[in-house]
């Protein structure tokens, strides 16, 4: 049998060289007259090990990692092609302790299968969901997913079925499927692992939504900063379009499908689903008020659903193999899965799927391995730059919706980004700020202006100049932010800062005597 390689096409693989491992292996394989497929598939998420390329033996695939151009040599020597031993090693992938702990549905053939063979996603159970849809009526598809729990996996966590029932009942001769997949959280990468690693199943997911809203026509919204993603995901329409999966019949069924993938120029606000609508439809990527609401007069006043890349990646297996299993996993009332992206100041960063119900410290610590610094975790960020600071003292919070919400926090995009104890907790603060001032779209005047006063407020106590007039201050702009701003961006602004003063007050004296002193 020929042996066959599998190095990740991935960008975070890409980033360190495994472009240059897969010619440095082609070429040892023509060098010692040897055969060998090699396929370029997605990451696993290990991206401590990255490039972690594996070899399809006998007996399990078998991981090494991580592995640069010049130890190819000595892979080969070592017996690399049939899985022999060697110090870049760890054995039998799936029997890693990273990817053995995990619950792996929706990244279920990431790093697995060739992202482009249509043949490897329906070996590996894809297409199930959709051939299941076909054969349902939309408002029993929207049942079932409304069963599932699903909640959207890139904000607020609302109940993607009640959305869903929202653009089904909605009149119009027009709906649209729209995906954000404007990923622009810090520490965050798994909307781009799944266009990169598994494409099929996000065009199968928005097949499924659009057969169960009544709506015809799907648009990616990415961005610039993704161009492997945007590549891969266009090459993956075109293939399902020849095979039937899109088009006037989607599977040979009476339903209607197609999709297209758009490109943004990167601005942070077109995460929010009203500018994002604004700029699919060429305009400037500006908040629009609400009501109405998207699902009522969305893309082009039309009734339109707007998931996150994680929520309608979920919903092949929903279909598949039913509301009730996917609902079994997590706690409360955040069922299923999450995708939770480990970076920053960590050891083993990567991606790490699993139920709801896990902690904070258990997550950072057990999983992660702590800080890669070796220093002691100060303070983690979960959500993206607009995400509440915990310290230490709330590693016990469960991963969940509303124990964050009670603390405080938000999940959002479930990025988690570590500092350790050299981090400077006001400046983490002055940087939302600034941040929020840079990215505002400018409509409303809380987050226009509030976010340039909040800097202003946060140079002078960083000065020493009135520290307890000037935090009073900040708080009271905070607290207008959080009530007065029309979108996500000004109202969670002031999310790090209060928690950054709550949890790290020390930080916040700047007394320029106590400073000249040390």
């Amino acid at each position: 049998m020929t042996p066959t390689i599998f190095i990740p096409c991935d960008a975070a693989a890409l980033a360190v060289g495994a472009d240059k491992v897969a010619a440095a292996i082609a070429n040892e394989l023509s060098a010692r007259g040897l055969e060998a497929t090699i396929v370029r598939n997605g990451s696993r998420g290990l991206h401590w090990l990255e490039p972690l390329v594996e070899v399809r033996t006998g007996h399990g695939r078998i991981a090494y990692g991580p592995v640069r151009p010049a130890d190819v040599p000595g892979l080969f020597d070592a017996g690399f092609l049939s899985g022999g031993d060697h110090p870049l090693c760890h054995g039998r992938t799936k029997e890693m302790p990273y990817l053995k702990g995990q619950t792996r549905l929706t990244f279920a053939r990431c790093g697995v299968t060739d992202p482009l063979s249509l043949e490897d996603y329906r070996h590996y159970q894809g297409l199930k969901g959709l051939e299941k849809a076909v054969t349902m009526t939309p408002a029993d598809i929207v049942r079932e997913v409304t069963d599932s729990g699903l909640r959207g996996r890139g904000g607020a966590g609302f109940p993607t079925g009640i959305k869903w029932n929202t653009v089904l009942g909605a009149p119009g001769a027009q709906k649209y499927i729209v995906c954000n997949a404007d990923e622009g959280d810090s520490g965050t990468f798994a909307d781009r692992m799944i266009m990169e690693g598994d494409p099929f199943v996000l065009i199968e997911g928005m097949a499924i939504a659009g057969i169960a809203t009544g709506a015809t026509r799907g648009y990616i919204y990415t961005r610039s900063e993704y161009p492997h993603a945007v590549a891969i995901m266009r090459k993956a329409i075109e293939i399902a379009r020849r095979a039937g999966i899109l088009g006037p019949s989607v599977l040979g069924s009476a339903h209607a499908f197609d999709m297209e993938v758009r490109v943004g120029a990167g601005a942070y606000v077109c995460g929010e689903e009203t500018s994002l609508l604004n700029s699919l439809e060429g305009k400037r990527g500006v908040v629009r008020a609400k009501p109405p609401l998207p699902a009522l007069e969305g893309l082009f006043g039309c009734p339109t659903v707007v998931n996150n890349v994680m929520s309608l990646a979920s919903v092949p297996v929903i279909l598949d193999r039913g509301a009730a299993f996917y609902r079994d996993f997590g706690v409360g009332r955040s069922h299923g899965t999450i995708p939770i992206q480990l970076a920053g100041n960590i050891k083993h960063g990567g991606l790490y799927e699993t139920a709801f119900g896990l902690t904070l410290g258990e997550l950072i610590h057990d999983i992660g391995g702590g800080t890669a610094s070796g220093r002691p975790v100060k303070a983690v960020q979960v959500g993206g730059p607009l995400g509440a600071y915990f310290p230490p003292a709330l590693f016990d919070t469960v991963f969940d919706y509303e124990a964050f919400a009670a603390r405080g926090g938000l999940i959002g995009h479930a990025g988690i980004v570590v500092f350790d104890d050299t981090a400077d907790m006001l400046k983490q603060a002055r940087f939302a700020m600034e941040f929020c001032a840079v990215e505002s779209c400018g409509k409303c005047t809380p987050c226009r202006l509030g976010a340039v006063r909040g800097t202003e407020v946060l140079d002078k106590i960083a000065k020493g100049e009135s520290p307890e007039a000037n935090i009073a201050l900040l708080e009271d702009l905070c607290n207008t932010m959080k009530l007065g701003s029309l979108c996500a961006l000004g109202g969670f602004a002031p999310y790090p800062v209060e928690s950054a003063l709550t949890h790290f007050p020390d930080d916040f004296d700047k007394n320029p005597f106590l400073q000249a002193a040390e």
